[in-house]
């Protein structure tokens, strides 16, 4: 609906087509079904991720937001994530009843995925981080985002799923440099006291994290087993599933294998049913040569965008928890896609001319 009632100076003609390209794919995929494929599960599966992305550029490219306006589509795609934490403690009170090795926790994550769960977690800590940081100006707020922020981190951890608190990380330092670099003196050392005490809050909820799984996360992390047998792929499986698709794309270049196949081809050649973990090269292998290009305007698009345009504090946070996600997560949920729009923003500071003179007009009938 956004993208017809918002009006846009200028078309964002690079993901329109963006969206063109995924569909030499489907029609791949249609020439060459067989008695395993089930054509509209395949293609909802594998393209309802990328054409949600395409919809979340098209309408957030060069979109006007006002700064105040940011921070509060920021906490209310943080709320719901307090609900899904309340859920998590009511799903598993006991961590300690649930941790039996070092593989991801599916009892922890409520039931559900734990990649899933640890990603969207992930997105929590960065927001309250975002909150301590910014918007915290008495004690207390600073004690109830820090307390948020301690609990979405601790039970984002016991998921056992590293790739998406590891990208909350790096989210979270990305923009605390560029938020750093923009703020005059007095701010940054204000900045430097309160990352002291960030610090230390992450240390206490590792801290409490190893106790409560009786150090099988330190494990997880070191990539040792159970046994603190360190083990032969840091990736669990990731990097066999992309050599796969990586073959696929050189042997397939042009039209690719179509949307959906290469999960039927690595069960045909290899006798293992796993759907792809890495969106790059999945695309690759599926869309081929129309999905390097897909690819290129994705990773290329923002770039290009930011250099023109700065205002955007939290553009490499978003963009790194897009292209991170997808190498660890493919697009299995849709917050990569959201997040990404948000890369493409343009951030407003400065009050407008408009709500200036509304403003002065209010004052004047006050008076």
């Amino acid at each position: 609906m956004g993208i017809v009632t918002v009006k846009q100076k200028e078309q964002p003609l690079a993901y329109i087509l963006y969206l063109f390209f995924l569909i030499p794919g489907i029609l791949v995929a249609g020439f060459n079904v067989t008695e395993q494929t089930t054509l509209r599960t395949a293609i909802a599966f594998n393209l309802s991720g990328p054409v949600c992305l395409g919809i979340a550029a098209i309408f957030c490219f060069k979109l006007k937001i006002a700064y105040q306006d940011i921070h509060k589509v920021l906490f209310f795609m943080a709320l719901p994530l307090v609900s899904t934490v309340v859920y998590l403690f009511f799903y598993t009170p006991d961590i300690r009843e649930t941790v039996t090795g070092t593989g991801s926790n599916f009892a922890a994550s409520g039931g559900f995925g734990p990649n899933q769960v640890a990603t969207v977690l992930g997105i929590g800590m960065f927001v309250f981080s975002i909150r301590f940081f910014m918007l915290s100006p008495s004690l207390f707020l600073k004690i109830i985002n820090g307390v948020l922020l301690a609990v979405i981190s601790y039970r984002g951890i016991v998921t056992f799923s590293r790739g998406g608190i590891i990208t909350a990380l790096f989210m979270i330092a990305a923009f605390l440099y560029i938020y750093f670099n923009k703020v005059n003196i007095k701010a940054k050392f204000r900045i430097s006291r309160t990352v002291f005490v960030f610090i230390g809050i992450g240390l206490m909820i590792w801290l409490y994290s190893s106790m409560q799984t009786s150090g099988f996360i330190d494990k997880r992390y070191a990539n040792q087993d159970a046994s603190g047998r360190e083990k032969a792929d840091i990736s669990t499986g990731r990097v066999e599933l992309i050599s796969f698709e990586i073959d696929e794309f050189l042997k397939n270049p042009v039209l690719g294998v179509g949307v959906g196949k290469v999960k039927e081809l690595r069960q045909q050649k290899e006798g293992v049913v796993v759907a792809s973990h890495n969106e790059m090269s999945r695309i690759l292998s599926e869309h081929g040569l129309f999905g390097l290009i897909a690819l290129l305007i994705l990773l290329l698009t923002p770039l290009i965008f930011r250099f023109k345009n700065r205002s955007n504090v939290f553009f490499y946070s978003c963009y790194i928890f897009w292209f991170l996600t997808i190498n660890h997560s493919s697009m299995r949920i849709a917050a990569p896609a959201f997040i990404y729009g948000l890369s493409l923003i343009d951030l407003q500071f400065k009050t407008s001319i408009k709500k200036k003179q509304i403003k002065k007009l209010k004052i004047a009938n006050i008076k």
